[in-house]
């Protein structure tokens, strides 16, 4: 590997490993702080949901604006936003300026979300992208589990609990100054971007693009909204915040032996296909287990083990067959539509789940969640039969 690969891949890995600590640990305490405003679970939930709605907006003009401005000045501005909202939360108690500032961050976290697995993808050797796909899934799923941790450990309460947020934003940031420059993509001028290129990229993965939008849903949609569930289930602040760490616990174990699986493949298309059903179909179990949650909570802390390893490992999965197949313009396109989905999931997730949960947390909630993986496991029978993925 090169020697420019080796410090881009370590300046993307320890940026994600600072910034995302500090982020999933400031989304809790946002929503801890708001229910101890007394703001209802519904409002609390679209307001989780406006972190996958800023995402959403940017990922179709990721590739356009890349392609303006070049990666790595795109990644400086994706990493400084964050830091100066994180600000604004400490500056005001204002629930509208709250929403906005929200807003902002999810913007600027989606584009680098797109940009880092894009680096991740080029600076990665092509034998051995499973792994480090799937090792650098396992250390966002080791924020997961730190973020809420931390919080836990400070207690909701602190004052320096959004001093700490900030803290790990700066450091995040200045490893983002150690990601080399690159030269200038060879379907610079050729690739498709915005809208034509988004339409392009469905059409080519149509069944990829639908697993991501389930892994998001389970993985990150449900894990925004988990502290609310604990709550209602009636478990303790500090308990209710630790269940998404169990959640982002499940998908950081599985997700770096999945990518060396995917490695020693045989045939790594059809293998992908296999592994994608497979984990669906859990998501499926999972579903139907959450119906007996309210005579055992104690089922809530496996079933979000659940939701993160497969919802994370769905993730993998996709990212890895869209690197394995695009370069360039093309792959930062791909790529932005493989988030566009996800963060869709993510955001149907979050935004209904908070009105699920106050109007049906036992019947309705847990019928739509077999609603989602059930139509997805028939879809993924389907495609796989055609060999259509």
């Amino acid at each position: 590997m090169r020697t420019a690969s080796r410090q881009g891949l370590l300046a993307i890995f320890g940026s994600t490993l600072f910034q995302l600590t500090g982020i999933f640990m400031l989304s809790p305490l946002l929503l801890l702080l708001l229910r101890r405003a007394e703001v209802s679970n519904t409002v609390a939930g679209l307001f989780a949901a406006t972190s996958w709605l800023g995402i959403f907006i940017i990922t179709p003009f990721a590739s356009q604006l890349t392609r303006r401005v070049g990666r790595r000045r795109a990644l400086w501005l994706a990493s400084t936003v964050p830091l100066a909202t994180a600000f604004g939360f400490l500056l005001t108690t204002r629930l509208e300026v709250w929403f906005a500032l929200e807003l902002c961050a999810s913007v600027a976290g989606g584009l680098r979300w797109v940009l880092a697995e894009s680096f991740i993808a080029e600076f990665t050797p092509p034998d051995q992208r499973g792994r480090f796909i799937g090792a650098y899934a396992t250390m966002i799923g080791l924020t997961f589990v730190v973020g809420p941790a931390l919080l836990a450990w400070l207690g909701d309460g602190s004052p320096y609990a959004l001093w700490v947020v900030i803290d790990f934003l700066v450091v995040g940031l200045a490893w983002t100054a150690l990601v080399p420059r690159t030269p200038p993509e060879d379907d610079a001028d050729s690739a498709k971007v915005g809208f034509a290129g988004l339409w392009h990229a469905v059409a080519a993965h149509p069944v990829i693009m639908l697993a991501g939008f389930v892994g998001g849903f389970f993985e990150l949609g449900l894990a925004s909204i988990l502290p609310l569930y604990g709550l209602t289930l009636g478990l303790p602040t500090g308990a209710a915040t630790l269940l998404v760490s169990i959640s982002g616990l499940g998908g950081m174990l599985l997700a770096f032996p999945a990518g060396m699986l995917i490695d020693r493949l045989a045939n790594p298309a059809q293998g992908r296909r296999t592994l994608m059903l497979t984990l669906v179909a859990l998501l499926l179990a999972a579903s139907f287990v959450l119906f007996g949650v309210q005579n055992e909570p104690w089922l809530m802390w496996p079933i979000a083990a659940v939701w993160g390893a497969a919802g994370g490992n769905l993730y993998t999965l996709t990212m890895t067959d869209i690197s394995s197949r695009e370069r360039g313009i093309t792959l930062v396109n791909s790529t932005a539509v493989l988030v566009l989905a996800y963060t869709l999931g993510a955001l149907v997730a979050s935004s209904m789940s908070g009105a699920l949960i106050d109007a049906s947390p036992w019947l309705g909630f847990p019928l739509v969640l077999v609603l989602v993986s059930g139509l997805a496991t028939a879809a993924l029978v389907r495609a796989r039969r055609r060999r259509d993925i």
